[in-house]
Parts: structure tokens; C-alpha cells; sequence
């Protein structure tokens, strides 16, 4: 990664975020303010119980806010992502970005060195 050493400044990938599900579920929150479970889990294209178990866990890391609440007399649960897990996405995917860029630039390094020979 090109900068300062990770961890010291440039932001490194995230655990909890990098599994894909997760990720997946991050990013489509990303791009609105709260979604009800149904359109994330249509979204995302995973089932009720893959959806739970992910939500669970992003809301243990604190990246994950869940509200309950029901529209006429049926229950629904609407997700968002917390301040934390906004912050923690867009480390993420820097971090993704950073490391791209590295591989390219050392890409680019060898092939200079082969066009010189």
C-alpha cells in the first residue's frame, strides 16, 4: 500500500465489512438514509436467516442500526447504517482503492523494467 504503514493514518480493510455478505448488505445501506429488511434482503439477493445472521453481526460491531416498529398491524424492521459503519465502509473501501493502487503501480514498475531490458 503506497503512504504511511497501515494502521498509522491511512485507513486498513475492515474485518467485520470485508466478508461479502456484509459488505453487500454495507453498501446498499450506503446509499440511503434506512431500508426496510424485505428491500435489502431483495436487494442483496440473500435469504431471511442470511440477512438476520448479518444484521446481527453488523449490529454488534456497532456498524448496524435496527428499528422495529409495524404499518397497520404488521410488523417490519428497517436497517441503517450507524455513523460507525458509514466510516467504517468508506475505510474499507479505501483501504481496496490502496491496495489497487499499489498492485498497479507495481505492475507498472515491472513493466518498465521488462520494456528496458
Amino acid at each position: 500500500m503506497t503512504g504511511a504503514p497501515p494502521g498509522r493514518g491511512r485507513p486498513t480493510l475492515d474485518e467485520t465489512i470485508q466478508h461479502p455478505t456484509r459488505l453487500a448488505v454495507a453498501a446498499f445501506l450506503s446509499a440511503c438514509d434506512e431500508a426496510e429488511f424485505a428491500a435489502v434482503r431483495d436487494g442483496c439477493q440473500v435469504s431471511d436467516s442470511v440477512l438476520s445472521k448479518t444484521a446481527s453481526a453488523l449490529e454488534a460491531a456497532g456498524y448496524l442500526d435496527v428499528r422495529k416498529g409495524h404499518v397497520g398491524k404488521r410488523p417490519r424492521t428497517w436497517l441503517s447504517l450507524s455513523p460507525d459503519g458509514r466510516q467504517a465502509l468508506d475505510d474499507h473501501l479505501t483501504a481496496l482503492q490502496d491496495i489497487v493502487a499499489a498492485a498497479r503501480e507495481a505492475g507498472g514498475s515491472r513493466e518498465q523494467a521488462g520494456r528496458s531490458r
